[in-house]
This record gives structure tokens, C-alpha cells and sequence, in this order.
């Protein structure tokens, strides 16, 4: 007999189980993609029958690819993305799914600016309203579509949903829920005037009992257990908010230790033991039970690349390796102290500016593909360096960090993440980070490991290591200024955009 635990990562589009050992060894993994649909511009929902159909097929073609008993899986944890808004209605079936990519909530977030909602806010939660914020995008249905408010009964996040369905349990947790904004801080606890200052002083009843992210929140139902595969009463913990996972999936958890995640967001964190209380800093996070995340954060990172991909190079090549390997070997052929345009990702909006828009500057007819990829790959480290800078502006201290995500499978871009920060970066053994982090928790959870450094050091490891190169400093310096310069220049000319779409 084995001991074995099933981790889950739930994504704004894919789902992943991984069944790992107790040395953080995979035994198998399983993914299904799932859709999203944009119904209006701005808007990105998904179908939450389709998220759990997804969740119930990975589950059981990973337990066919191990092989072993499922009563050797002594626990389940689950991450998922945060924010974006998911739903239950009044009688415990699937409403609604807004992902975190979600844009339509940028005129209250305007208006709130106007009216100073996130000076009333952050002296609550230590966060300020956004547009795919959780509590603002229930501001916006309350608003907006007051029929869809009033079929809620229950309002949490991707991967509480999931837990919901293996277990049947109405929970959340405190990574999740003080990531949304929706806590009291660092009290770990809903808040009457907190929710007031959202005008959402009647939603109290709509939030479900929040636990630590290694408690166990429920057990897996007989039903679930015909559907899957599982044995019936596995213990599932509460679960992570993605980013945590990540960091704890790719050993960070010293206080002090720093976490980098290019993926579908630039996600830029770091471990503190008191949480920071800074306005500039874009959201607060539980770690453990005693410690905290500051996060710099926006849907910027790895998405531009999956954009290019998707539009112009997934069916543009005949050489055998992926479009993603084509794009790395482009991009390492391009010389970075030569003539390279400016790219701002701004794919979905900046997190300083909901009506951002990406762009490429300076493009000269000797450009080539290879150098507007480059571009897209420094435009986003150069984006990651911003949210850095503010991290340590605000007092948070670092001298290297774990780079995980997507965009660390990447053979050139760990290298400019490097150069472009000017500190060591490691890369993680796994690539699943989220899935394993949440196994971690869920080990935790169970007794299996003490805490989550004690897991971390027992399931994860250091795969590459990348030192700055000194010498091409000075050429990032440069580009970097110049690539926040333009951002300035463009931010009027982005608002007329937004304005005249509006009237049109």
C-alpha cells in the first residue's frame, strides 16, 4: 500500500488532477481544457457544468493512469484561480462563473474611484476595488442584473466550487477570500462595514464559513465516488488561492522568500509575517495561519504569448516542436542589446488602467518576427519589474526568486527574467506548482506533513538556476524607462478609446 494525494488545479480555463507521492513524484496527470465565452466585450464567463464535467473526467483518467487503489489517496486538495465571481443559486446548483479576466465592472470601479469606495475599503481588507475584484463584480450584478442577484445563494471562488461539488460542503477559504477583498484584516473574518462599503451591507447571508486552507472542509460523497472513481469519505482540505499554491508548490515558504508566476497573470509575491499595509500594493493574501502574501498582480504575463500563439503561429510552422518552443528559439536569435521594439501587454488591461490596451512601438520595416517576440517577451518581464519595484518600494525585501508558470518552460525567458530584475532566478522542478501546492496543504491537512515548509521540503525542488547578466543591464535600464514613458504617453489616448467604443 501506497500513500498517495490528489491535487487539483483549477484555472480560468483548464483543470488539472495530478496524483502525487509523498516526495511530490507524479504518478499521473490528467487536463481538460474548458471553454470560456465572451457574451458581450467584457465579459468572460464559463459554464459550470462543463467546469465540474471537466473536473469529474480528469479526476478519473488519473486514477486509471496510476494504476492504484484510490483508497491510497489519503486526501485532496484544490487550488484555483482567484477572483472573478462564482456562484451557487438559492438551492445549491451552479449559477454562474465569471473568470478573472473579466473587464465589465471598470465603470463602477471609475465611479467608486471617484466617490473614494477604496479609501473606505482598504482600511478594512487592505486592498482597493478592480474590476474582476470579486465583491465589485457582485456590485455590478446587484446593479445590473438584478434578476441574476436575486437567484444567488451563495457566492466564493473557482476552487471552492469544485469542493463544493466533491463534497457537498458550502466553504471557502482565507488565501481566497482575503485575496478577493472580501475579509477583515488581518482578522481572517467577514466584516458588516467592510461589506457596506462595497453597497453590499444585504450580501453577509450569500458568504459561506471560511477555514484555513488545510482544514478539512468535507469528504467526498458516495455519489461523487461512483462518478470518479474516488473512495467515498476522502478527506478534502479547503484549498488555495492559485498564487499561494504556486508558491508553496515551487518551495517558497520562508518569510522573506519570493515567488514569480508568468502565467495566464504576472503574479509577483512575497511572504511577510505581518501583513504590509501599503495602499500601492495591489492585494493581500493569507499564507498559513500565521503568515501573509503581499502580491503585485495583473492579467499581463504568458496570456500575450498564448494571444500570439493562437492568432498567428499554431498552424504557422511545419518544424515538429511546439509553437511555444519556436517562439523561444525565435526570440534567442535576436541579439537583446540590438534595435528592439517596445511591446506593453496590455492584452486585458494593466492593473493601473482597466482601459489599457497591448501594443508594439518603434517597429521599422528590418523587424522581424523574431524581434516583435522578443519585444512581447521583454514587455512582459518589464511589466513583472514594475509590480517588483512597488513590492519593494512598499518595504518588502528579496534577493532572488522562484519564477514558475508557463512562461518558465520557456528556454530564453527565465534568462531575461533575470537580466530584467537584476537577481538569481530559479526555476521549480514541477511544472504543476498549483496542484502540487494544493497537495502540500492537503498533506498538511491530514497530518501527513507538519506545515507547509515541512511539506515543500519534503515534495518539491530547484530544477534550473539563472544568474543576471551584469553586462546587459544598463540596455534594460534603458528600454524599461522607455517602455513606462510610452505607457504615460498612451494613457489619454487609451481613455478616448474607451470613450468613443462606449458611444459607438
Amino acid at each position: 500500500m501506497g500513500t498517495y494525494i490528489l491535487g487539483l488545479d483549477a484555472g480560468n480555463t483548464v483543470i488539472k488532477a495530478i496524483i502525487f507521492d509523498t516526495q511530490g513524484r507524479e504518478l499521473a496527470l490528467a487536463a481538460c481544457d474548458g471553454r470560456s465565452s465572451m457574451p458581450r466585450p467584457g465579459h468572460v464567463e464559463r459554464d459550470l457544468n462543463e467546469l465540474w464535467r471537466n473536473a469529474v473526467a480528469v479526476i478519473g483518467q488519473c486514477i486509471d493512469q496510476a494504476g492504484i487503489d484510490p483508497g491510497e489517496i489519503v486526501a485532496i486538495g484544490c487550488a484555483g484561480h482567484g477572483n472573478g465571481l462564482y456562484a451557487l443559486d438559492r438551492d445549491g446548483g451552479p449559477l454562474v462563473g465569471i473568470q478573472s479576466l473579466d473587464t465589465r465592472a471598470i465603470g463602477i470601479v471609475d465611479e467608486w474611484a471617484r466617490q473614494n469606495v477604496g479609501e473606505r475599503t482598504y482600511v478594512h481588507c487592505l486592498q482597493k476595488p478592480w474590476a474582476a475584484q470579486t465583491p465589485t463584480l457582485l456590485a455590478w450584478i446587484k446593479r445590473h442584473a438584478p434578476e441574476l442577484f436575486s437567484r444567488i445563494g451563495t457566492v466564493f471562488l473557482c476552487k471552492d466550487f469544485v469542493v463544493n461539488r466533491l463534497t457537498g460542503a458550502r466553504s471557502t477559504d482565507t488565501s481566497d477570500m482575503s485575496g478577493c477583498g472580501l475579509l477583515q484584516m488581518p482578522d481572517r473574518r467577514y466584516d458588516a462595514d467592510l461589506l457596506a462599503a462595497y453597497g453590499l451591507g444585504d450580501c453577509m447571508a450569500l458568504l459561506p464559513p471560511v477555514l484555513e486552507s488545510a482544514d478539512i472542509a468535507g469528504h467526498v460523497t458516495a455519489e461523487v465516488a461512483a462518478l470518479t472513481g474516488l473512495r467515498a469519505g476522502t478527506p478534502v482540505v479547503a484549498g488555495l488561492f492559485d498564487v499561494v499554491a504556486s508558491a508553496v508548490g515551487s518551495g517558497v515558504t520562508r518569510t522573506g522568500a519570493a515567488s514569480i508566476i508568468a502565467g495566464t497573470w504576472s503574479v509577483n509575491q512575497v511572504i511577510t509575517d505581518e501583513p504590509i499595509r501599503d495602499p500601492s500594493i495591489f492585494m493581500l493574501s493569507t499564507f498559513d495561519p500565521s503568515r501573509y502574501l503581499a502580491i503585485e498582480s495583473s492579467a499581463t504575463s504568458a496570456a500575450n504569448l498564448e494571444w500570439i500563439v493562437r492568432e498567428f503561429l499554431e498552424h504557422g510552422h511545419d518544424t515538429g516542436a511546439s509553437p511555444f518552443e519556436l517562439c523561444s528559439e525565435l526570440v534567442a536569435s535576436v541579439d537583446p542589446s540590438g534595435d528592439i521594439p517596445i511591446y506593453h501587454p496590455f492584452l486585458y488591461g494593466s492593473q493601473q488602467n482597466g482601459h489599457a490596451r497591448a501594443g508594439f512601438y518603434g517597429i521599422a520595416g528590418w523587424h522581424t518576427r523574431a524581434h516583435m517576440l522578443r519585444a512581447l517577451f521583454e514587455g512582459v518581464a518589464f511589466e513583472h519589474k514594475r509590480h517588483v519595484e512597488t513590492l519593494r518600494k512598499a518595504g518588502a525585501v528579496f534577493d532572488e526568486v522562484i519564477l514558475s508558470g508557463g512562461g518558465s518552460r520557456s528556454a530564453v525567458w527565465p534568462q531575461i527574467f533575470a537580466d530584467v530584475l537584476g537577481v538569481p532566478v530559479t526555476v521549480a522542478r514541477s511544472r504543476e506548482t498549483g496542484a502540487l501546492g494544493s497537495a502540500i496543504a492537503a498533506g498538511t491537512g491530514v497530518g501527513i506533513f507538519e506545515d507547509y515548509s515541512a511539506g515543500a521540503t519534503a515534495m518539491t525542488a530547484a530544477a534550473r538556476h539563472y544568474a543576471p547578466n551584469g553586462a546587459i543591464a544598463p540596455v534594460y535600464s534603458r528600454r524599461y524607462r522607455l517602455y513606462g514613458e510610452i505607457n504615460q504617453a498612451m494613457t489619454p489616448i487609451w481613455q478616448r478609446i474607451a470613450s468613443e467604443q462606449a458611444q459607438s
